[in-house]
């Protein structure tokens, strides 16, 4: 069972992919818990990541400290996700 506000979280994330990375409504409304997120969108680089985490932040109200940013966090969409839903709900 999802945490309450965890969907509006999902949500975020979704529109931060889809607005930060200029990808379509269509692909960023395919993401899934396992979609392959930094390696496998060409659009996500290092410097995207950067803005893909700031707006993050800016939207859900919360700081992400650069020693919590790892691989496994950017690794896929539910990754990210769980990580932006423990910081705003935790």
């Amino acid at each position: 069972m999802q945490p309450d506000g965890s969907p509006i979280v999902e949500n975020t994330v979704r529109d931060v992919l889809r607005d930060v990375l200029g990808l379509s409504e269509e692909r960023a409304a395919a993401f899934r818990e396992d979609t392959p997120l930094f390696g496998a969108l060409p659009e996500l680089d290092s410097l995207a990541v950067a803005g893909v985490l700031t707006e993050i932040e800016d939207r859900l109200g919360i700081l992400i400290e650069d020693d919590e940013v790892d691989g496994e966090m950017l690794e896929t969409f539910g990754a990210l996700t769980r990580f932006a839903a423990a910081k705003a709900l935790g």
